[in-house]
């Protein structure tokens, strides 16, 4: 299973990142939790300490690894490199792991652009396509609300994309321009997590704007979370209540997997 969590900033989808993360490895499965995002904080909302996360390095900055795998030098941009380093490997090497989740920060590619073509961005997409396409076990990624990392082929290989939005006109215009994004990049489905919601006016705002049978629940404005972000705590051991709904939000992702499995079997 690989699900894909995204949507604007300050939506909560970090913390939805960081539940189900630990929801599937309560339920017996390996789970790498992995932030794509340039603002990381995935690391804190699993419950990793100061200390911890300050030992972790994020995969593009690693320059000697890069360097060492692509064959280019460190910085030596306009040289030649290899396209396909061998990344197997990072996940075991780098990864921290707590609460049975193994964690990783992919990290950002600070010069050349977004788009370059450069030994960091390779070994990051490389990396990606590796745990999305070829790794084993649930992989959660907390993403940005671009799909940089992701290629055509990775993209389409994602079981779950995951948008959370809130109650309002800018979360949903987010919203379309990821689905947008994942239909150029061959992703035909592209589900909607309702968080922050109040009360009936959020409840009948979001039924309204949310395409038919993509909502996948909907996360209450819950105090307990609240407090557990101002206390430096793990959502899923602070804010029961959010783990409920985050934990039906979870069964309704296994049931559509299950589903378009046993139609694949079907048709065979």
């Amino acid at each position: 299973m690989k699900i894909a969590i995204t949507g604007k900033g300050g939506v909560g989808k970090t913390t939805v990142a960081a539940v189900l993360a630990r929801l599937y490895a309560r339920a017996g499965n390996e789970v790498l939790a992995v932030d794509a995002d340039p603002d990381a904080n995935l690391g804190a909302a699993l419950g990793f300490g100061a200390e911890e996360l300050g030992r972790l390095t994020p995969v593009a900055m690693m320059s000697d690894l890069i360097a060492e795998r692509t064959g280019a030098p460190k910085g030596g941009y306009g040289t030649f490199f290899k396209i396909n380093p061998r990344v197997s490997d990072i996940p075991e090497r780098f990864a921290l792991e707590k609460d049975g989740v193994r964690f990783l920060v992919m990290g950002t590619v600070e010069t050349g652009g977004g788009g370059c073509v450069c030994p960091e961005h390779v070994v990051l997409r490389r990396l990606m396509s590796h745990l999305i396409v070829g790794d084993g076990g649930v992989v959660i990624l907390d993403m940005e609300a671009g799909l940089e990392h992701l290629g055509r082929g990775t993209a389409g290989a994602v079981d779950q994309f995951v948008v959370v939005v809130e109650p309002g006109e800018r979360s949903f215009q987010t919203y379309e321009r990821i689905r947008k994004l994942a239909g150029d990049l061959g992703v035909a489905r592209v589900s909607l997590v309702a968080n922050k919601v109040r009360g009936a006016a959020d409840e009948a705002f979001v039924a309204a704007r949310a395409p038919r049978g993509a909502l996948l629940g909907t996360i209450r404005y819950d105090a307990d979370l609240i407090g557990a972000d101002q206390g430096g705590a793990p959502p899923y051991d602070a804010a029961p209540g959010v783990v409920r709904e985050i934990g039906a939000i979870k069964g309704r992702i296994d049931a559509e997997r299950g589903s378009v499995a046993l139609a694949a079997q079907m048709e065979e």
